[in-house]
Formats: structure tokens, sequence, C-alpha cells
């Protein structure tokens, strides 16, 4: 069985995110590969787990959910291969914001 986005459902207070990549232009006109950036923190939610257990054992669900825009914390997560994308596993408390439109 190959290992696809919809069938890894994370665990736990764990959120799997795509990193959102935006093309830099230098003034000059250089455009900077991908490779050549600083990693971004950005990303959209794939899936998220059920939430975290808390101390009476209650299940306490996670404020983000799947397609929502957040950023974390620059050096959170997990690096993940599927499909050839590289995906990302965080946890929410590596979340510091959600990305209103």
């Amino acid at each position: 069985m190959q290992t696809t986005t919809k069938n890894i459902k994370p665990l736990s207070d764990y959120i799997l995110v795509k990193t959102l990549t935006k093309e830099t232009t230098l003034p000059s006109g250089i455009v900077l590969p991908d490779s050549a950036q600083e990693k971004s923190q950005e990303a959209k939610v794939i899936a998220v787990g059920p939430g975290k257990k808390d101390d009476t054992g209650k299940i306490q669900p996670l404020e983000v959910k799947k397609n929502d825009i957040i950023l974390y914390k620059k050096w959170g997560g997990t690096e993940v291969k599927v499909e050839n994308e590289e995906l990302l596993l965080i946890r929410e408390e590596d979340v510091i914001a959600l990305i209103k439109e």
C-alpha cells in the first residue's frame, strides 16, 4: 500500500502541514530558488489529530482545522516525505498564529 496524505491520520495534538513557499525576487531582478531561501514558517493544514488528553483523560480538541493557514515556530516539527512532497508533522503548541484571509 502506498502512503498518501489521505491515509495519514495524526495522533494526539499533532498536525500534518504543507509548508507554503513563496518565490522571492531580489531588487536586482534575481529570483531566489527555494533551496537558497530561509525555511518558510507559513503552512496549510492537511490533517489534524483528535486532540490532547487533559489531566482527567478528556480529549481537548485542537483549535486548528484542515485547510487553515498557520504560522509555526521556526524549528518545530518532524519532516516526512509523502507522495514526493515534503510535509511536516508539528504539535499544536508549535502553532503561533492562524492567518485569516
